[in-house]
């Protein structure tokens, strides 16, 4: 017969799932899968979790251009760096393999940027930048929002309580809140925010939503 040890016996050494890898790299490996399924749902032009009575709030709009931009110039180097290390066959392939995934993130943060939009649900308001940030916001914690058209410049600096997801430099909404909500970085950092300044391609339909939700 055999017995389960108790856990102080099981040996020091014994492998932890959830350790082999950091934290970080999980995050940031997550973070890429979540742009290459936005891939899908752009082609089937579907939009990720967005129920049947929630309003969805596109904000990709003033990035567009950079992004095809950025993509364009990968494409054009990608074709010179080819060209260039055609005499070395696995140079060739490591470089191409490498240069081709780079060209499909860059076009993947547009395809999550227009997938996953902020969401209006009757609770909630969920704000969201592509693959990167998914902020959840209830409804009841709004007291003020505000349209208000600003652009920041690089190295712009914001107080610990609030949170910028400005979309190619542009804000165009603020919402205050009455109680602190839990923001969470890419790489899993924590901190709590008041105040949400954000883009909407819809800015002022996104504000009367609001203002009738809290009405209500």
């Amino acid at each position: 017969m055999t017995h389960d040890l108790p856990r102080r016996d099981l040996p020091r050494h014994a492998p932890r799932r959830r350790g082999l890898l950091p934290e970080p790299l999980l995050r940031l490996l997550a973070h890429e899968a979540r742009v290459f399924e936005s891939f899908g749902l752009w082609i089937t032009r579907r939009r990720h979790q967005v129920g049947p009575v929630d309003r969805a709030f596109g904000y990709a709009s003033p990035q567009a251009a950079t992004v095809y931009g950025l993509a364009f110039v990968c494409v054009v180097e990608t074709a010179g760096v080819s060209f260039l290390v055609r005499p070395w066959p696995a140079v060739h392939a490591a470089m191409f393999v490498l240069d081709l995934y780079t060209v499909l993130l860059v076009l993947g943060m547009q395809a999550a940027a227009v997938t996953r939009p902020h969401v209006l649900t009757p609770d909630t308001l969920r704000l969201r930048a592509g693959a990167r940030i998914d902020l959840v916001v209830p409804l009841d914690h709004i007291v003020r929002v505000r349209g208000e058209l600003r652009f920041q410049g690089a190295g712009a600096q914001t107080p610990d309580d609030v949170l910028d997801l400005a979309v190619g430099s542009q804000i165009s909404l603020t919402v205050e809140l009455s109680e602190p909500v839990t923001y969470v970085r890419l790489l899993g950092g924590r901190r709590e925010v008041r105040t949400v300044r954000f883009h909407a391609d819809e800015s002022a339909e996104l504000v009367k939503a609001l203002r009738a939700a809290a009405a209500a």
